[in-house]
């Protein structure tokens, strides 16, 4: 698909319009049936089988190059050797690995077969990968041989886990995945009929905040993320566009912000394992693949800003840098025009509904800071306690209306957590922002990151914007610490750059600092110095693990409403 048949509504191309224009006008066509891998895979490798799809870099000076042709015919193989297993339409199927052909192989197969995509990291722990296997009933696990040597201890607590294939060697008690494809008989495989509305994938949420849930996602899942994955790559597809992210493509934002769209609109994608990022690596990588589009997680574009000369060591020759998932200040902003000439794009969604909100330069000026404006496509706002929408300037809960064509189906086996992430019509993202008068919508913070402080409601987004303006600091985070007098006072926790020193100095420096950027009343009146944050496995600061030290700290009881 080319833009021209996302953004051309009876017969008007809506580019050249005014955004407000373009979002009264802009409708996405879902059609009565609809297949991820046939509108993914399938229609390409008829028209044109030899181009390219999936560009391997295995790390080690050689590379694979995977067409459509080549996905194709793997897809279909794997889909009757796991019809041979006894894996049906419904059937989950769990996909635990890391960047690599056999994974957008391993989904292709499921999808066309109406199973259930279960994705996994490959970082997760015993109990996080037990936990995912147990909750959603997955029937056939596909994986390597490290990740399987794992699993293979852990059989006796999955009773529903009947077959485990390997991708890249021999286990005793697993399939050989060159085995079960050299048994397949043909390399066709007839499409089952899906509507857009059918389980095709589900994801589990980062668990930052409870017990991980298994968002429930229809195939009009891609679709849905069509409008917002083309808007912060200024109207992507465009001729030459190629796409990478180190983020991993068990997450929504690897898989279905870069990894289905580009495949959808025929653009390939570059495929690397990064086991730890290199920021170094990952300028190389994009000159030597010729990188035109990346989505770069935040935590990864302060590590590369930490790069010396980039501009001068590497030749990029990108076209469009998106992030989302934190607020990414000023200063980084600034950077990335400066070291990579261009803008980085922001946008904002969660696992269940994702890619709502998104900058793009060509219709609208980004504001630093702001994470843009709603998608065409998608109705978002901010609401009260009540679900009623607040005007703007007022902090809320950021909310999207159903019906929308990304929103999840439910959650996976959990009717009550369903039934509460929404008020009426409005899904709660749990994520407080304010919408200003030119409608562009600025993240506070999360919900449960607020910190109650004498009275005030205080959210940690700005404060650890200021910090990060400062030039010793690499990484912060605002949080939460109790307070006799106040009930919770700011406390901030930070990362030095190479060759700051953690002084007592420095730390009135900061508490200084963010007073005169942010307020009196919101300024860290303690201030901690980390070598290190917990992030959650999609690259997130875990502020509730750090306020929930706090607590723990100074012996105050853990308050119930606060997760």
């Amino acid at each position: 698909m080319h833009a021209s048949d996302l953004w051309v509504v009876d017969g008007e191309d809506l580019r050249a319009l005014p955004y407000e224009q373009l979002y009264r006008r802009f409708r996405l066509r879902i059609p009565e049936q609809f297949n991820i891998a046939q509108s993914a895979c399938h229609r390409h490798a008829r028209t044109h089988p030899h181009a390219p799809a999936i560009l391997f870099d295995l790390g080690n000076g050689t590379s694979q190059t995977w067409t459509f042709g080549d996905l194709w015919r793997s897809a279909n193989r794997l889909s009757c050797a796991l019809t041979a297993m006894g894996i049906q339409r419904g059937s989950r199927v769990a996909i635990l690995l890391s960047q690599c052909p056999h994974l957008a192989v391993a989904h292709m197969a499921a999808y066309q077969m109406g199973a259930i995509a279960v994705p996994l990291f490959t970082l997760f722990g015993t109990d996080a990968l037990v936990y995912r296997l147990r909750d959603s009933g997955a029937s056939v696990l596909i994986t390597d041989v490290e990740q399987a040597a794992r699993v293979m201890d852990l059989r006796s607590e999955l009773p529903e886990l009947q077959h485990v294939v390997v991708t890249d060697g021999q286990i005793t008690g697993a399939h050989s995945w060159d085995d079960i494809m050299a048994r397949a008989t043909t390399d066709e495989f007839d499409v089952v009929p899906t509507s857009p509305d059918d389980p095709a994938v589900i994801i589990y949420t980062s668990g930052t905040t409870g017990p991980a849930k298994g968002a429930l996602h229809g195939h009009r899942i891609l679709l849905g993320h069509l409008p917002g994955a083309s808007l912060p790559h200024e109207f992507a597809p465009q001729d030459g566009d190629i796409f990478w992210t180190p983020a991993d493509w068990a997450w929504i934002g690897g898989l279905y912000d870069v990894l289905f769209p580009a495949l959808y609109w025929g653009v390939p994608v570059l495929a690397h394992r990064m086991r730890k990022f290199d920021p170094e690596q990952a300028f190389t990588l994009m000159e030597r693949w010729g990188i035109r589009n990346v989505f770069m997680p935040p935590t990864s574009l302060k590590m590369m800003r930490q790069v010396p000369s980039p501009k001068s060591r590497w030749r990029i020759r990108l076209r469009t840098l998106a992030s989302g998932g934190e607020p990414l200040g000023e200063e980084l902003l600034a950077w990335s025009r400066h070291e990579l000439g261009l803008p980085i794009h922001e946008f904002y969604g969660q696992t269940e509904c994702n890619l709502v909100v998104s900058n793009c330069s060509t219709l609208f000026p980004p504001k630093p800071g702001s994470m843009g404006r709603p998608v065409p496509g998608h109705q978002v706002a901010v609401i009260d306690e009540n679900g009623r929408v607040l005007p703007p300037g007022a902090t809320g809960e950021i909310a999207i209306r159903r019906p929308d064509p990304v929103m999840f189906l439910e959650y996976w086996g959990r009717p009550e957590d369903t039934a509460a992430k929404f008020a009426g019509d409005w899904l709660r993202t749990g994520d407080l922002g304010r919408v200003d008068d030119d409608g562009y919508l600025w993240f506070v913070g999360r919900a449960d990151d607020v910190i109650t402080s004498a009275g005030y409601r205080i959210g940690p987004a700005e404060i650890e914007e200021a910090a990060l303006k400062h030039p010793a600091v690499v990484m912060a985070a605002a949080v939460g610490t109790p307070d006799p007098i106040r009930g919770e006072v700011v406390k901030l926790l930070v990362k030095l750059r190479e060759g700051a020193s953690s002084t007592e100095t420095l730390a009135a420096e900061l508490q200084t600092w963010v007073k005169e950027r942010v307020g009196r009343h919101e300024y860290p009146r303690e201030v901690e110095f980390l070598t290190e944050f917990p992030l959650t496995p999609s690259g997130k600061i875990q502020r509730h693990v750090l306020r929930r030290r706090e607590y723990d700290r100074k012996g105050v009881p853990w308050p119930h409403n606060i997760t």
